[in-house]
């Protein structure tokens, strides 16, 4: 079966950090390509290990929010 998620891409100090927007399972890399790589190792284990996980893989919602402080 396959998974679609959306990856938020963010970087701190030396290591790019890749985050699965639907299971908030999250990685990091020395590149963006390895972080990328990383976690989609770390999410083909975490649904090998949550088989039974409901993935509504139809819905997906995303957008912006303004905060004025």
């Amino acid at each position: 079966m396959a998974y679609k998620t959306n990856v938020l891409i963010t970087k701190e100090n030396d290591w790019y950090i890749a985050s699965s927007l639907e299971t908030n399972v999250v990685s990091q890399g020395k590149t963006i390509e390895e972080s990328i790589a990383n976690l989609k190792e770390a999410l083909e284990l975490y649904f090998e290990d949550n088989n039974n996980i409901n993935v509504n893989k139809d819905l997906c919602l995303m957008t912006s929010l303004e905060v004025i402080v």
